[in-house]
Parts: C-alpha cells; sequence; structure tokens
C-alpha cells in the first residue's frame, strides 16, 4: 500500500514520477487554470545554485495535469516570487527582481503592469519587493509588499491605488542582505515583519506575517480585526470549497478554519518522495483535490499529492 500523507480527512498520496521533466530551476510557486493546466513560476540557477529573492533571471512553465511540459515562457521575470490564478484565468505574478505585479493570459501576453520595472517605489509605496497578488471577489487587488518594506496595497480593479497599511522596518531582509540591522520590525496589531502573502475570504483580508508567525485579518479597507498566533512561518495560503486554510511553510503544511481554528499539521523531513527537502512556499489545490507544492531552497522540486 502506498504511503499516505495529511491530516484528518485530507489524506493524500504522492504522484509518482511528477512532473516528467526536470525542473533546472528553483520552483518559487504553483497555481492551476480552469483547464486543469499547472503553472511553474521557476527561479533559473545563478552559478549553479539555487536563485533567491534578489535580481536575476526567471520563467514560467506551464504543464499538463499529468505533469508534461506544454510551454515556456521564457526568461520574462527577474526573480518570480508569489503566483495566483483568478477563477476567470488571469495569471498573477509578483516579481521581487523587477519590483512589480504582472497580470497574464494564459499565453502569457501581459495585461496589466502594476508598479514601474526595475524601479522601487517611494517609501510606503507600492512596491519594495512584492510576494504576492490576488483579486478579490469585488475586483479590487491586494497586494503583499513584503521584503523591502512592510505594507499591504489595495488597488482598484483597473490597477488604481486605493490604499496602502502596515508598518515596520525591513529587518529581516536586512538580516538576508547581511546589512547593518535599523530599526525595529514590526511586531504589533497592523504592523508586519514580512508580509509574505494575502488573501481573500469571506470579506476578509488574511495577510501572512512570515517571521512573527502569525495570519493577521483585517477588513478589506486595512482595518485591524484580530490575528492567529502561531501559525509556524507561513509562505502562502489557498483555501478550499470547505472553507478550510492550508498554509505551507518551512514546516510543512497547516490547515486552520477561517476563524482561525487549527485543524492540523503535517509534512515530513526529507527527499524522497512525498516529504520536503527544503521549504514549502507555493501550494495549490485543484478541482479534484489534489495539492501541490513548490518548494524553495532547492533545485528541481515541486510535488503533486493526489487526495484518496
Amino acid at each position: 500500500m502506498a504511503k499516505r500523507f495529511g491530516v484528518g480527512r485530507y489524506q493524500y498520496e504522492a504522484v509518482a514520477n511528477w512532473p516528467r521533466f526536470e525542473i533546472k530551476g528553483v520552483a518559487s510557486d504553483v497555481a492551476c487554470d480552469s483547464r486543469g493546466r499547472v503553472y511553474v513560476a521557476v527561479r533559473n540557477t545563478v552559478g549553479g545554485k539555487p536563485a533567491s529573492i534578489g535580481p536575476g533571471v526567471g520563467t514560467m512553465l506551464v504543464l499538463g495535469a499529468d505533469g508534461r511540459l506544454l510551454a515556456n515562457w521564457g526568461d520574462a521575470f527577474s526573480a518570480p516570487h508569489g503566483l495566483w490564478i483568478s477563477p476567470s484565468d488571469e495569471v498573477f505574478l509578483a516579481d521581487t527582481g523587477f519590483h512589480t505585479v504582472t497580470i497574464h493570459s494564459t499565453d502569457g501576453k501581459v495585461t496589466l503592469t502594476l508598479g514601474t520595472k526595475g524601479k522601487v517605489g517611494s517609501p510606503g509605496r507600492p512596491f519594495n519587493m512584492p510576494t504576492r497578488a490576488k483579486r478579490a471577489p469585488n475586483g479590487d487587488i491586494f497586494v503583499s509588499d513584503g521584503y523591502g518594506q512592510n505594507r499591504v496595497h489595495r488597488f482598484s480593479a483597473s490597477g488604481e491605488l486605493i490604499r496602502s497599511w502596515g508598518s515596520g522596518d525591513p529587518v529581516f531582509y536586512q538580516q538576508w542582505a547581511g546589512v547593518p540591522v535599523t530599526g525595529q520590525p514590526g511586531t504589533g496589531p497592523g504592523q508586519f515583519n514580512l508580509p509574505h502573502d494575502v488573501s481573500i475570504a469571506d470579506g476578509r483580508v488574511f495577510v501572512m506575517d512570515r517571521t512573527n508567525n502569525r495570519c493577521e485579518v483585517f477588513d478589506l479597507d486595512g482595518k485591524y480585526l484580530t490575528e492567529w498566533p502561531d501559525v509556524r512561518g507561513p509562505n502562502d495560503s489557498f483555501v478550499d470549497d470547505s472553507g478550510v486554510m492550508h498554509i505551507v511553510s518551512a514546516r510543512g503544511l497547516e490547515l486552520r478554519t477561517l476563524d482561525g481554528g487549527l485543524v492540523g499539521r503535517w509534512g515530513e523531513k526529507g527527499d524522497q518522495p512525498g516529504r520536503f527537502a527544503n521549504s514549502p512556499h507555493g501550494v495549490w489545490i485543484d478541482p479534484q483535490g489534489a495539492i501541490y507544492v513548490a518548494e524553495v531552497g532547492g533545485l528541481n522540486r515541486l510535488q503533486k499529492f493526489a487526495r484518496v
């Protein structure tokens, strides 16, 4: 019998030999469109080593559900970080190297760009190494802006900035870059220390405040409502049809109800199929209930788990 992974009623088996080719880079994030195609944001290697969040070169790969390569968008990105696909098949990509959020059609054509390519925004304004972007049901776009500053931005559907919120000095980035740490991290209500993901569900905005090990919850106007403590280093989140949020971090997967209740955690360290050798960084669930997990910190780390 194949080994199972998961918690409670969320049980999976790792799909063998998936994908069916070697990803020659870092799979930063993963998402599926309405036709079941799988999109993978990839950072190309730097000197044969895994690329990180700084400027570089990256691409988007498109796979079939069977793991075969269907398309490659070419070296269109600098440091692709956060990927999300809307119900109408808009492909959102936050690029920490270019300081932009781009929206694409499924053939790779850019339909909207937020931010100025290669240019950091003024303090508090978009963007300084944004981490992820998603569209709310009302059409507005929310962006976590992330490494270089601790902000969340709300845009109109057509890309006009409505408001920004958050505070805290970029202590995480300073430590990562090996430069002197100045200022203080934001740890209070409404502050951030690396907002790494933003999700909109149930009329609320959920921000994964990674280095503070929590999820902060706001209304659509940025008013602080509450927070979930002990969310372990969250990187990305996906809310399934049952209203359960699946959160990935360096420790694996964590499942919570939208009131913050812990459903359970799963994920084993290791390089064998079904285990995580590095840091789970991106997550998606397709209509069949299969879960996809992309890992950073290593090369060719993307897995698919079939629900059983």
